[in-house]
């Protein structure tokens, strides 16, 4: 705000000064035209000495000549007296001239005025409907960065930032709604484990009563000492199964894979991925090839379809030779197939079976940043969605294929 204000003291002194410069200019060139009556008045009477006499029927200032007399005069134009050939002549003159100087510099102040008032007007605007707005919504990302998602944002008709405050109040209920959620899972995920190892202690206990038992040679039988040692295993057993739980829990499923199921064009899809992608490519030498589709209409939600797309397109990206991804459509008439295919696979075939799983990395993921989770992911939203996806290696190409229903 504080440039801005700058930028506005600079336009009004701007203003102020062009104002001043014009008028200036104008004064000069008014004072020199009210001078040219003298040029008329030399002209005439240079006509009266050469000739006798002098035409004023073109003439701008000089209204009338005649000999100069004792007579009384009345009249309010203004005049000189000049001798010519020993006589004395008086030329009477107006500044009628004036009044279209005085016209034009009355025009050209109003046109410089209407101008000022415009710019001026503008910048108002500008500071008081788009800056000042926008000087408030500032410190809401801040807000929302520190946790702070309790205040309501107060929406507003404004036509620059109606739709914004109304994004931004819905990414506030959203990241509200998933921090509760999480919450929520993390309570039910400690109770779970509190239970579990609760549920440890008594099988533990066992195991210690009968390890005791058995190192102070308690049991001298051979028969009680198997079936001590088959109970030891049995409680070891059980206590697998809690472990296995606990694991299960702690790799569960922390994503919200929420889906609003609804219909869209496979067209709208493309539009999306190629919107996004095309220049991204195009800026990394990558060559992005797209296939031929029939439009058809699709079942599931298409913000998760651009997000799975997406999720295949940066592994596409990350793993691929970087020469070129292709966009294609397999047919298919009970579904709708999209696969994107890149070059420089280094994956073993073995491993296809399990880069669907959550936290699982290839051996040729090397020192690529990643975590894992993204087809896994890609996987939880298309089942979500009533479709599937799949991979396939021929060589070191990878084709990566979503199966949508038609709706």
């Amino acid at each position: 705000m504080k440039a801005f204000n700058k930028i506005f003291s600079v336009v009004a002194i701007a203003v102020i000064l062009l104002f001043v410069v014009v008028n200036i200019i104008l004064a000069a060139d008014r004072t020199n035209g009210s001078r040219q009556y003298r040029v008329e008045i030399s002209r005439l009477v240079h006509e009266i000495e050469t000739n006798g006499s002098a035409d004023i029927s073109e003439c701008v200032y000089v209204t009338n000549i005649e000999r100069y007399g004792e007579k009384f005069y009345i009249t309010d134009s203004d005049y000189v007296i000049r001798e010519i050939n020993g006589e004395l002549y008086r030329f009477d003159y107006n500044t009628n001239g004036y009044s279209d100087k005085t016209q034009l510099t009355g025009i050209v102040n109003a046109v410089l005025g209407v101008m000022a008032i415009l710019i001026i007007t503008v910048l108002l605007y500008i500071k008081f409907a788009i800056l000042m707005p926008f000087e408030r919504l500032s410190g809401i990302p801040y807000e929302l960065s520190k946790g702070n998602l309790a205040a309501p944002i107060k929406e507003t008709k404004s036509r620059f930032f109606g739709k914004f405050l109304w994004g931004i109040n819905i990414l506030r209920e959203n990241i509200e709604q998933q921090k509760q959620r999480e919450l929520e899972m993390q309570k039910e995920k400690k109770t779970l484990l509190l239970s579990l190892s609760h549920d440890i202690k008594t099988p533990l206990s066992a195991i210690k009563l009968y390890s005791a038992a058995l190192s102070k040679n308690l049991y001298s039988d051979a028969e009680k000492q198997h079936k001590i040692a088959e109970n030891i295993n049995e409680k070891a057993e059980e206590i697998e199964g809690y472990v296995s739980q606990i694991i299960t829990a702690s790799r569960e499923d922390f994503f919200s894979f929420e889906v609003n199921m609804g219909e869209f064009y496979l067209s709208e899809l493309v539009e999306k991925i190629v919107g996004y992608y095309k220049e991204k490519l195009a800026l990394i030498k990558t060559d992005f090839i797209i296939g031929k589709y029939k439009n058809c209409l699709l079942s599931g939600d298409l913000s998760r379809s651009v997000e799975v797309m997406q999720n295949i397109m940066e592994n596409a990206l990350k793993y691929g030779d970087g020469r070129r991804v292709e966009l294609i459509f397999p047919e298919d008439d009970e579904c709708v197939q999209i696969a994107i295919m890149n070059g420089g696979c280094t994956l073993e075939k073995d491993d296809l079976t399990h880069i669907f799983k959550s936290f699982w990395r290839g051996a040729n993921a090397g020192n690529i940043g990643g975590n894992g989770l993204g087809l896994y992911i890609c996987r939880q939203l298309m089942r979500k969605m009533n479709g599937e996806i799949f991979a396939k290696i021929d060589n070191d190409i990878i084709t990566v294929t979503t199966v949508f229903a038609r709706a």
